[in-house]
């Protein structure tokens, strides 16, 4: 398994370093810097007390904790947001509670989002007349689901 190393720069000193929880898995945990209190419906960004710099052809994928979404309702609005290599602010986390009745509170050095690192390929774009046709051809949001 290729290792790719991500700085990191904590902005205060009891921020969490992001890590594993177990051997093999794709995400690192991300943690809250703050403790905050959302409503039904609220959506926030959540700080994570760290900054990164991404090696330049990867990026950061924030992603939500199953967990969170299935007990709570809480999960990440965005996702999965993407943190770009040369990007080197704070990492947020936006999350939203979509619990319709109870406030979510979030504690500061609780989990709260995962991370997961791709590689980027790049692209060109050559502009072209017309494309080749496919068997699918236009057909696209639920053309291939219930009728």
């Amino acid at each position: 398994m290729e290792k790719i190393e991500v700085l990191v720069q904590k902005m205060a000193p009891d921020t969490i370093t992001p890590k594993y929880a177990h051997e093999g898995d794709a995400g690192v945990d991300l943690y809250s810097a703050g403790t905050f209190t959302l409503r039904p419906g609220q959506r926030l960004l959540v700080p994570t007390g760290l900054k990164m710099a991404i090696p330049h052809g990867y990026e950061g994928q924030v992603r939500p904790k199953s967990g969170l979404a299935l007990k709570h309702g809480l999960t990440v609005l965005n996702t999965p947001g993407t943190v770009d290599a040369p990007y080197r602010g704070e990492v947020g986390v936006i999350v939203i509670n979509h619990d319709p009745k109870l406030a979510y509170e979030i504690k500061k050095g609780e989990k709260i989002a995962q991370m997961v690192f791709n590689k980027v390929e790049y692209v060109t774009f050559t502009e072209a007349t017309e494309l080749a046709v496919t068997t699918r051809g236009e057909g696209g949001y639920g053309s291939t689901g219930k009728h």
